[in-house]
């Protein structure tokens, strides 16, 4: 019997060109999703010349950077990062949400992996959590995805 076919990402960023996309909203939490983002890309051998910075507004404004990026032909990899903190209101639903799906969406029209590093939490405190003290950095979690995502895209 013959061994089947495994495919498996591997995270060497070298001579890849990415772009981390970050809200300024909550930038207090989302700066520190960057810095670790960057960090690990650039330890993974993406050249700091071949990494891209923008920032938006808020992460309702993710989606439609990421496509501009991605439909530019230019990148490898996108890496979105913001914190959307639930309040009184619905709003969370409808930023998480319209969040993710257009990101999602951004990744499956394009072919360009697109890692989601928005932090969706109920308190300050959870997301706090998740940009570098109990829970790790989600932003370093994203940096890892978008190397392996390139990689297994690379190879099919």
């Amino acid at each position: 019997m013959t061994e089947s076919k495994t495919i498996q990402g591997g995270f060497d960023g070298a001579g890849k060109k990415v772009a981390i996309v970050a809200g300024r909203f909550n930038s207090y939490i989302v700066d520190s999703l960057v810095g670790a983002c960057e960090d690990v890309l650039l330890r993974h051998g993406v050249a700091r010349k071949d990494l891209t910075l923008v920032r938006v507004p808020g992460c309702f404004e993710l989606p439609i950077t990421a496509k501009r990026i991605a439909t530019k032909g230019n990148v490898d990899g996108i890496v979105a990062l913001g914190t959307v903190i639930r309040g009184a209101t619905p709003h969370f639903e409808y930023v998480a949400g319209q969040c993710a799906a257009g990101l999602a969406a951004v990744a499956l029209e394009t072919g360009v992996p697109v890692a989601f590093g928005v932090l969706t939490t109920e308190t300050i405190e959870q997301a706090v959590e998740r940009a570098g003290t109990k829970m790790g950095n989600k932003g370093a979690d994203a940096a890892q995805t978008v190397l392996e995502m390139m990689s297994v895209l690379a190879q099919l």
